[in-house]
């Protein structure tokens, strides 16, 4: 996995169906790095500390791996979602999930979604099969995101705003 800057900048587009949207990445020159597959999300929280301030903690499963993410508060924008993040690798997630009980930290919010991978120099490109819908989700750099957003002949009325933890509690699912 790649080195992510500290600061995530990212659009969430509502697709009908991730199968039509392969072929169109490959033709825009992204690949596929990790095919679909089972992705498990934990938020942590501790006394509503995190979710006060905007900022989220999470662990998650995917690809054989396990990761800690920070996710600080948004910084507006008319439609892209930008917001410092700060992510590593964990080698036995049941011990860093026992560390952050010992912290006082508690899970708040379990998510899963079917995810596949796909990378360009300057992109990366999540098709996402949620349990309320379909989603692209495109991270980089913020003229790469516009410029493949119209390749992929999505219109800005697509984007989602909202965050997975935000969908999920929409539909009754946190």
């Amino acid at each position: 996995m790649k080195q992510k800057p500290a600061l995530e900048t990212e659009l969430k587009l509502r697709i009908p169906a991730t199968g039509p949207y392969r072929p169109l990445l490959e033709t825009l020159g992204f690949r596929e790095v990790l095919p679909a597959q089972p992705e498990v999300s934990v938020l942590w929280d501790r006394q509503g500390e995190l979710r006060a301030t905007g900022s989220a903690l999470r662990t998650r499963a995917f690809a054989g791996q396990s990761r800690l993410t920070w996710k600080g508060p948004r910084v507006p924008d008319a439609i892209l979602k930008i917001r410092p993040e700060l992510e590593t690798g964990v080698v036995d997630l049941e011990t860093l999930e026992a560390i952050l009980r010992a912290l006082g930290f508690e899970p708040v919010m379990r998510m899963e979604k079917v995810r596949a991978v796909w990378e360009r120099a300057e992109l990366e490109a999540c098709l996402d099969e949620t349990p309320f819908g379909c989603y692209l989700e495109l991270e980089g750099d913020p003229q790469a995101i516009r410029v493949a957003m119209e390749g992929l002949g999505l219109a800005p009325d697509r984007a989602e705003p909202r965050s997975y933890p935000e969908l999920y509690q929409a539909h009754g699912l946190s």
